[in-house]
């Protein structure tokens, strides 16, 4: 400027750039921004490098670069690209953490959760990754296995352990929660260790033969199946042709007459071999993982129990 005085007052750098004059007075006073030169009575003037290094501080105080960090970068200690990467990481877990917070309070909301619900539930969601895995060991390790089917139990429950991701989507962090409140159930414990792994459909049926037993819940499962693949749900009028069909295979391989007696007693034994908190044990952890559901590995004994209770007196026209 061949000694001429710096164009730019305070005031002006301001109007320029938007900085409040007590801001920029302020980055002045700490060395962050030193003038360019003064004016004969004194006043700092800033020149165009100022204007410059004024709009770079801007900028990195907007992205939340504290000012320890602007004066390295300012004093070429750092690079920009070094600090952008840096914060980069810090902005992504500070939204991953404000994600996390949205699909809790969404989820107290849809559960309209009392106090003592909301801080647990928020506890659970919290967890990191390896606290989860504590907590699902944890409780298969305090399975009683002293039986056959405990430690079937205890085996299929360290093959399909439920991993939520860092970032999980409302429906598998619910499904966590759940899945969570489940295994710190003392009660649900001892029901888990009572469960048979793989499921043996024919322990549903003990006063038949094995074989027979066997024959006869295949075919109730793929039945039941194919009647989920089509989207035919138990209470449908569709349904009733899988209840005649499953009864009339029961009452010829037993010589049975298909009746409502017969069918209350296929009822109650698929009641009895199949307990519905395991069964929502593992469709959390299907959900928690995300997997496909997959109709014919899902347990066929509650839609069939729902079908043979609503399938009414069998007409001669069913049979």
């Amino acid at each position: 400027m061949n000694g001429a005085t710096p164009p730019y007052s305070i005031g002006e750098l301001s109007a320029r750039t938007g900085v409040s004059v007590r801001t920029i007075r302020f980055y002045s006073d700490t060395g962050l921004l030193p003038p360019t030169g003064r004016t004969p009575a004194g006043y700092r003037r800033y020149g165009e490098a100022a204007l410059g290094r004024l709009h770079l501080i801007g900028v990195l105080r907007e992205l939340d670069v504290d000012l320890g960090t602007v004066r390295r970068v300012l004093d070429g200690d750092l690079s920009v690209a070094r600090v952008a990467a840096a914060h980069a990481d810090a902005t992504a877990l500070q939204i991953r953490a404000l994600r996390l917070r949205h699909s809790v309070l969404r989820l107290v909301a849809r559960r309209a959760a009392g106090p003592e619900e909301t801080v647990l539930m928020h506890r659970i969601a919290l967890l990191t990754s390896e606290e989860r895995r504590r907590l699902i060991a944890d409780f298969i390790a305090a399975l009683d296995t002293g039986t056959p089917h405990a430690r079937s139990a205890a085996d299929a429950l360290r093959a399909a352990l439920p991993e939520l991701p860092d970032e999980p989507s409302d429906a598998r962090l619910a499904a966590w929660v759940e899945l969570a409140e489940l295994v710190a159930d003392d009660g649900f414990r001892a029901r888990m260790a009572r469960a048979a792994f793989p499921p043996a459909d024919e322990d549903a049926l003990p006063d038949v033969d094995r074989a027979q037993a066997a024959e006869l819940l295949g075919f109730a499962r793929r039945a039941v199946a194919d009647a989920r693949e089509a989207g035919i749900e138990p209470e449908d009028a569709d349904a009733l042709p899988v209840v005649d069909a499953v009864a009339g295979r029961f009452a010829a391989v037993l010589d049975r007459p298909d009746g409502p007696e017969l069918r209350e007693w296929l009822a109650r034994r698929f009641e009895e071999g199949h307990d519905p908190l395991v069964e929502r044990y593992w469709r959390l952890v299907w959900a928690v993982n995300a997997w496909q559901v997959i109709p014919g590995h899902l347990p066929f004994q509650p839609w069939l129990v729902r079908a043979l209770r609503r399938s009414g007196p069998v007409s001669p026209s069913r049979r």
